[in-house]
């Protein structure tokens, strides 16, 4: 009796390149059902993907196939009202035999083919085109990373890496080297002996002495091994230091008496957003959190998105912090720095100008990209027509956006880190 045990990676009844190839195809209806979820549930809630359904009309293949042909005169069982012969009018209502019917309310319905994707390719679909703006590759003395690269043959190295053509080629080369001029007297000597027992059969001395030296060249040319030690090649790879893009994320978020809590809700979950993206996103990149009222504090991951401290608004107070920590800890020649600022706008107007003129002297002239999000519904304060002088004197590194519901947050993080297209 024969057994057949399933070894394949993907488990049974289960195939990643069909699944691959599926998801390429529907990428659209993907995106779209993705985009929602991001927007009625928490951005902390990943612990799963997500239930994605397709339009019926989307999944129709076409078909073809041979019709019966010719004229067809059928009488149904059960029939009543005709008989062979007579012709049925057209339906008044034009509903293609269904009389006065008319289309549901909802417009186009949707098929009952529902599937599931995972908690990785709901990721890659929510952060698909995004990146860092203006992200460059700094020189990083010290760098610890590595990778390995070609470097030529070498005649040591682990057998794992041996060259085989290299090193039958080498044993090749040797062979004709050492047994070349051997192998050549054997062949003048064959050609001899041929000739003296065609010519010269009864010349048995001289007969007898070339078998003789023949026997020696090949017992001479056998010697030579057909692989040496000597002949063995390797692949030499080294370790070539991999100069990577290390980045700073600079996490600004208001906490004064002035944001609410629904305000700090959405500021929140806009910086876990950020916070996913860049840690999924990116290897080498640090996150500096500062939350700011009348004073800015550099704090933790856990301080940042759970602490309950507020007081009065003066947001320079975290934009010195920042220049500061800049300043000390990383240096413009080695690290790409970005700022993400979030705020209901609400500042005391002395302090407004005092933003501008730090972000413009002080900060923007050394980051590779800083995003301004207001949340608020209502109309913009002072800060941000003070933030409008800084995006014009910046176009290309200063860009804010405005956030009223939680529906925004979504929607305004991919304006504000899609991938821009090199001109």
């Amino acid at each position: 009796m024969s057994y057949v045990i399933d070894r394949r990676l993907n488990g049974k009844n289960k195939s990643t390149v069909n699944r691959q190839r599926f998801l390429r195809r529907y990428r659209d209806h993907i995106k779209k059902a993705v985009e929602e979820a991001v927007s009625r549930r928490s951005i902390t809630d990943m612990e799963h993907g997500e239930q994605i359904s397709i339009p019926g009309r989307d999944i129709d293949e076409p078909v073809l196939h041979h019709g019966r042909g010719g004229k067809q005169t059928i009488i149904h069982p059960g029939n009543k009202e005709f008989i062979t012969g007579e012709r049925i009018p057209r339906p008044s209502g034009g509903g293609g035999g269904s009389g006065a019917g008319k289309p549901s309310n909802s417009g186009d319905g949707m098929d009952d083919f529902v599937f599931q994707i995972t908690q990785e390719e709901f990721l890659d679909f929510m952060f698909e085109d995004l990146e860092l703006p203006n992200l460059v590759k700094r020189h990083i003395t010290g760098a610890d990373t590595f990778k390995s690269v070609r470097a030529g043959i070498s005649s040591e190295g682990n057998p794992s890496r041996i060259n085989i053509i290299r090193t039958l080629r080498s044993a090749h080369a040797r062979r004709i080297a050492l047994s070349g001029n051997s192998r050549a007297k054997l062949r003048e000597a064959r050609a001899e002996l041929e000739r003296l027992k065609i010519e010269e059969p009864d010349n048995f001395g001289d007969i007898q002495k070339l078998e003789a030296e023949i026997s020696r060249l090949r017992m001479r040319i056998e010697r030579v091994p057909f692989l040496d030690t000597f002949d063995l090649k390797y692949n030499l790879l080294v370790k070539q230091p991999n100069p990577s893009s290390k980045a700073v994320m600079f996490c600004l978020m208001d906490v004064s008496g002035s944001m609410t809590q629904a305000t700090k809700d959405i500021a929140k979950r806009f910086f876990i957003l950020l916070y996913l993206f860049l840690k999924r996103s990116y290897d080498k990149i640090d996150v500096v959190f500062i939350r700011h009222h009348t004073s800015a504090k550099e704090v933790d991951e856990e301080e940042f998105f759970y602490s309950r401290e507020t007081g009065g608004t003066i947001v320079s107070s975290a934009l010195k912090l920042m220049q500061e920590v800049m300043a000390e800890r990383y240096p413009v020649n080695e690290w790409n720095i970005y700022a993400a600022q979030a705020s209901d706008g609400d500042n005391w107007n002395d302090d407004s100008p005092v933003c501008r003129d730090i972000l413009i002297k002080q900060i923007m002239p050394f980051v590779q990209y800083y995003s301004y999000v207001e949340i608020t519904p209502r109309e913009h304060q002072a800060l941000w027509y003070e933030y409008e002088n800084v995006r014009e004197a910046f176009p290309d590194s200063f860009a804010q956006q405005q956030i009223v519901s939680a529906a925004d947050i979504y929607p305004v993080f991919r304006e504000l880190f899609q991938r821009r297209l090199v001109s």
